[in-house]
């Protein structure tokens, strides 16, 4: 037996020094419905998030609430971040805090190793830090103050002032790498996506790159230099090495060379850090670099990147709490091209949930349900003779199938959704062409009723498979009511890629009576 393909992916770790809002589950969503696809394709399938909680923003934070930086971090894991994660429905195989010792002893083992190779010095250094970035700024970035900040320089991210310090810090050796990293880029197109994104990245370093300070001296909230612990390791340098010291890194090879390397997903803004900084310090390791880096775009509110600060920040539960998980990963998946920003707005999610999950892919399954129930005693109809009429759906749900995995493995889950939506649509219109309730009056055209509905039941097995990776409650309810699991199995078993082949509903199977899967919603909903 072949073995089988592995896929590790991972989110960013997140900042702990604030809850969660819409833009943090909106990357967390994305990477889980790719893990699902890639898991249920039976791929060797790891799906890696955690916390970020080292480093100058997090000990201000925790000091400002008058507590140890430990206890903040702790206090938030348990009672926003972990949370998050069964607000909206994702299945992750690990966690990782940078607080863990795991991660601790995996750092300061590949910092010893940078070190004992040549790749890391000391020296001074001075120039303008952002505490919200953790990120001394190139002048790209660098920003002349306006109003209440005129006459200072601020980040071009944030709009609020930076800091300028001064410190004796150690030096990871960057400048050496640009010309590796640059033959990277060329040699492997597909590393970083989408094209935009690469472009970026490419231009960025062909300006030339500097060394990097890896340590800090002014606060001690971080993993201490293992040679020299009068510093703290600088918090991107720590908070990057989780993606290794989750999968074994210095500890267990055969789980490393299993995982590694991985595909990360970043948003926009941290795209620098994980597609120069990163591959440059494992090359300096002697690591592979990663499979692929995809930054995806921001969520805009009111045309605005999400933001608490600029108290934009929307929670999760605000919306699940009305229209559900499903909904919530459904909306941000179909309504925002993957890799591009994308606006946010109450009125578009209502919109949406009722004209394409309540009406469109909810009423669906009712709908044939009911009249297998109604005319065939809750049993999965014998097919009988195909028309043309059928054989279109047949072919559509082989070719949606086929379509929406390459989209998939293109990180174009919108599109993947949009495909897969086709086939909504069109068994939507084949019920309205056939007109079952119309065959049912005739006994003469039994077969034909039964032929229609078989048709419209195997196509919602395709849809429950193909969407179960982005609505998993909705597709286990729909799956269990088909049948289903009885004659197949259970759906996350089912093999994804093979959705498409046709006619694997067992004639005669039992159904049973589906609850509405979308129910709708009369409450007023607005920002």
């Amino acid at each position: 037996m072949a073995k089988p393909d592995s896929f590790f992916l991972t989110t960013p770790i997140f900042y702990v020094n604030d809850a969660p809002h819409i833009g943090h589950a909106y990357t967390e969503v994305a990477a889980d419905v790719l893990a699902r696809w890639h898991r249920q394709a039976g791929d060797d399938t790891w799906f890696l998030t955690g916390t970020d909680e080292h480093g100058q923003k997090i000990l201000r934070t925790a000091t400002a609430n008058g507590v140890e930086p430990k206890e903040w971090a702790d206090r938030l894991v348990e009672s926003a971040w972990k949370p998050l994660l069964n607000t909206i429905n994702i299945s992750n195989d690990d966690f990782i805090r940078t607080t863990d010792a795991r991660h601790e002893q995996g750092v300061a083992k590949f910092l010893q190793k940078l070190y004992d190779d040549g790749h890391v010095y000391a020296g001074e250094f001075e120039a303008l830090y952002c505490v919200g970035c953790e990120e001394f700024k190139p002048k790209s970035e660098i920003l002349d103050g306006e109003g209440e900040f005129e006459g200072q320089k601020v980040c071009m991210i944030h709009s609020k002032p930076l800091e300028l310090l001064q410190e004796k810090n150690y030096f990871f050796k960057m400048s050496a790498f640009q010309d590796r990293l640059l033959a990277l880029y060329e040699e492997r197109p597909d590393f970083v996506q989408p094209a935009s994104a690469r472009n970026e990245v490419v231009a960025f370093v062909q300006q030339g790159l500097e060394d990097l300070s890896i340590s800090r001296t002014s606060f001690d909230w971080g993993i201490p230099i293992p040679w020299d612990n009068s510093h703290v390791t600088y918090v991107w340098f720590d908070a990057l090495l989780n993606y290794v010291t989750a999968t074994g890194y210095g500890v267990d090879d055969e789980e490393f060379a299993r995982r590694w390397p991985g595909t990360h997903l970043v948003g926009k803004d941290i795209l620098r850090f994980h597609a120069v900084i990163w591959p440059a310090m494992l090359m300096a390791a002697g690591l592979e670099v990663p499979d692929h880096v995809f930054a995806h775009g921001w969520l805009l509110v009111g045309g605005e990147k999400m933001s608490k600060s600029k108290l934009t920040g929307i929670a999760p539960n605000e919306i699940t709490d009305t229209f559900g998980a499903d909904a919530f990963r459904y909306y941000f998946m179909r309504a925002i091209s993957f890799g591009h920003d994308g606006s946010f707005s109450w009125e578009d999610l209502a919109a949406r949930y009722h004209a394409e999950l309540a009406n469109g892919f909810g009423n669906l399954a009712s709908r044939v349900l009911a009249m297998n129930a109604k005319y065939f005693d809750a049993q999965v109809p014998d097919p009988g003779v195909e028309l043309e009429a059928d054989a279109v759906i047949r072919d559509l749900a082989a070719s949606v199938a086929s379509r929406a995995d390459a989209h998939i493995n293109a990180f174009a889950i919108h599109e993947a959704i949009a495909a897969i939506w086709e086939l909504v649509d069109a068994l939507n219109g084949y019920i309205t062409e056939q007109e079952p309730w119309v065959l049912a009056k005739d006994p003469a055209q039994r077969d034909r009723l039964a032929r229609v509905l078989y048709t419209t039941s195997e196509g919602l097995r395709v849809l429950a498979e193909l969407l179960s990776p982005v609505l998993p409650e909705a597709t286990a309810k729909l799956w269990g009511a088909l049948g289903a699991e009885e004659s197949l199995g259970a759906l996350v078993a089912q093999p994804i890629r093979e959705a498409g082949t046709w006619g694997k509903l067992v004639p005669g199977t039992t159904q049973h009576a589906l609850a509405v899967l979308f129910p709708r919603i009369e409450t007023e909903v607005s920002s």
